[in-house]
């Protein structure tokens, strides 16, 4: 999908390479937090639980899945899925993120505006990012611009998804540290520890939503250069 030029490697390969260490961090932050344990020996399903239950929520289902890092709530279905390494671990980072996953639940249960914006953008989203950039070249290579512009508009609902998507994960965090701190699930140090490890969650969001930038800037860019020669 992505042709060789200037704008790629001055623009896009920066964000690239923050995504990466992005991911980095989470994961070490996460391998670090995996080993201390909560005092009160609450797991991470224990601690969902307590989430639904301070917001008034009965028909939400915690479960497991595999793999790891694949904590996620799923509408659809009213089901909050948690990871091996979250569901039964008591540490405090299977804690801030089940809690988080609640937080998300509690976003549904309560109408949350953005979470509404952000899945409206979903299907458009989908299809800019399967095909924005590459209707865009194809229209750059053919010199046809209209072809170009398409592209780019479609490619732009990738940008706006993953700007929509950072006050949803921003609040899903602020309200699972609320409930942790209003029922005391974790001592102060411990949601330290857990607010580290959901701000570097958090991060990734905000990587992903440069890369994205960073592709429609260059987008922008090329179409702009093309329209001068």
């Amino acid at each position: 999908m992505y042709f060789y030029d200037n704008y790629y490697i001055l623009l896009v390969v920066p964000a690239l390479l923050i995504s990466m260490l992005a991911q980095f961090y989470v994961k070490s932050t996460y391998r670090r937090m995996s080993k201390i344990t909560c005092s009160r020996g609450l797991t991470g399903a224990q601690a969902a639980y307590n989430v639904l239950r301070f917001y008034g929520i009965n028909n939400v289902r915690i479960e497991q899945i595999g793999g790891k890092l694949t904590d996620h709530f799923d509408p659809k279905n009213n089901v909050i899925r948690l990871s091996p390494g979250v569901y039964s671990s008591t540490s405090v980072a299977a804690i801030g993120i089940a809690c988080h996953e609640a937080g998300h639940a509690a976003q549904y249960a309560q109408s949350y505006a953005p979470i509404k914006v952000r899945n409206t953008l979903v299907p458009v989203a989908n299809i800019g990012s399967s095909a924005g950039i590459l209707i865009a070249f194809v229209g750059y290579f053919l010199g046809f611009q209209p072809i170009v512009l398409a592209g780019i508009a479609l490619f732009s609902f990738v940008v706006l998804f993953q700007l929509a998507t950072l006050p949803v994960e921003f609040n899903a965090s602020n309200r699972a540290l609320q409930v942790i701190d209003e029922t005391g699930m974790l001592d102060a140090d411990e949601k330290a520890k857990a607010r580290k490890m959901l701000a570097s969650a958090a991060l990734t969001y905000v990587a992903a939503a440069l890369v994205s930038i960073a592709n429609l800037l260059r987008l922008i860019l090329k179409f702009s250069n093309k329209r001068r020669r």
